[in-house]
């Protein structure tokens, strides 16, 4: 039984001794912007196979009869940091955080602290600052801070304000004189200031009740502007003639430019060498194209000839007694065929078609043949001489443009 109490005490001892080696984290501090925590803490950077585990829980809940039940942050991490933003810890209340080491499955003891995001977290500078010129003053344009879930910070700090500072930004590294106002609201106009005149602006974020202030933002410059004097809108009246009058006149050239290109392609006035030209005209004979002068233009061109309107004839035929043969020792009659366009009169035969086809032919009148419009074919001269085979008809033409038939 003694060895029994002896054996358990010195495992104990081992124990001790075991969890004694493993030191804890120290300088444990909390890095804060709005709400977005940190936790941080150090710890030797020479130990091998250490991970550190975080846990909070509200300060209220300790005393709970229910039990303590703290809420794991991280678990296990080798960072030696912790992130608390994603666990949403509420702006006004109080929370106890605590952090350990583990090494080979043994553990540090816990290093606890405090936390109050209200009295500890530090304000952030305006998310955004916008200047634009008013004349000769300047309006500025601030932006909230913002929490983790983008919104404004004024839900959690109803009283906070900016403070601005500007100044006449110089020409050179001189001293310069700072000017600043307060504000509460989201536009400020800053008044006094000199025309065309260049101003810088940085802003700084301000809580009064647990005297928090954030760091100020860039400086932002831009200058302002005034009533421009005559001369300079004279200026600017020129200048813009000027630039419409240039671009017309680029305009017209590109124009005509275009214009000329387009002719020339399509209608080319480049001429042919005189040694070309005689070449192509002292070449006649050959496959060569050639150029025609006026000269020759009249051996490629036809004669044509314009045959007037042949006449009408009207032939009066004798009775069928006065056809017999002729006594010996007589003529034979000569019947007249005279030139009538009105064919009026119906005391012949007429031509059947009684229009303008009927022309004298050379087997009728015995002649050799005249001009090509006398030597065309007449079909109703044919047809008499078919209707009286027995009559020897001879057609004579006289001067005065009658025409007989002799039988």
């Amino acid at each position: 039984m003694f060895h029994l109490s002896v054996s358990v005490l010195i495992l104990y001892l081992q124990t001790r001794t075991v969890f004694s080696e493993l030191a804890p984290p120290h300088n444990v501090s909390m890095v804060t912007m709005n709400t977005n925590y940190t936790l941080t803490w150090d710890y030797d950077w020479n130990a091998v196979g250490v991970t550190f585990s975080t846990e909070y829980i509200p300060r209220f809940k300790l005393g709970s009869k229910r039990g303590v039940k703290w809420q794991p942050a991280c678990e296990e991490s080798p960072r030696r940091l912790c992130d608390l933003t994603p666990w949403d810890l509420h702006y006004l209340s109080f929370y106890i955080l605590r952090v350990r080491a583990n090494a080979n499955g043994s553990q540090s003891e816990w290093v606890m602290r405090e936390f109050c995001p209200d009295t500890e977290a530090s304000l952030g500078p305006p998310s955004s600052v916008d200047l634009s010129p008013a004349g000769s003053d300047l309006d500025i344009f601030i932006s909230d801070p913002l929490t983790s879930r983008n919104t404004s910070m004024r839900e959690h700090l109803e009283e906070l304000y900016y403070y601005i500072l500007y100044w006449e930004k110089p020409e050179d590294a001189m001293a310069v004189r700072h000017h600043s106002v307060s504000s509460s609201v989201n536009m400020v106009t800053l008044p006094g200031l000199k025309a065309w005149t260049w101003y810088c602006v940085s802003i700084q974020t301000r809580y009064d009740f647990y005297n928090k202030s954030s760091s100020f933002t860039a400086p932002l410059c831009m200058q302002t502007q005034g009533t421009l004097p005559w001369w300079q809108i004279f200026l600017f009246f020129l200048a813009s003639l000027l630039f419409f009058f240039v671009l017309v006149l680029l305009s017209l050239v590109i124009f005509f430019r275009c214009y000329r290109t387009i002719k020339n392609t399509l209608y080319p006035s480049i001429t042919l060498p005189s040694y070309l030209k005689q070449y192509l005209q002292d070449s006649p004979g050959s496959d060569v194209p050639r150029l025609l002068t006026p000269d020759s233009e009249s051996e490629h061109l036809c004669k044509v000839s314009i045959c007037p309107e042949p006449p009408v004839l009207e032939i009066h035929w004798p009775p069928a007694e006065a056809l017999e043969e002729p006594t010996p020792g007589h003529e034979p009659d000569i019947r007249h065929i005279r030139q009538d366009s009105g064919g009026s009169e119906d005391s012949g035969v007429y031509s059947s078609g009684g229009s303008s086809s009927l022309r004298p032919h050379p087997s009728l009148s015995g002649e050799g043949g005249g001009n090509f419009c006398q030597d065309t074919f007449d079909p109703q001269q044919v047809k008499m001489r078919d209707m009286t085979p027995r009559v020897k008809v001879q057609l004579v033409t006289s001067d005065s443009g009658v025409m007989d038939v002799r039988l």
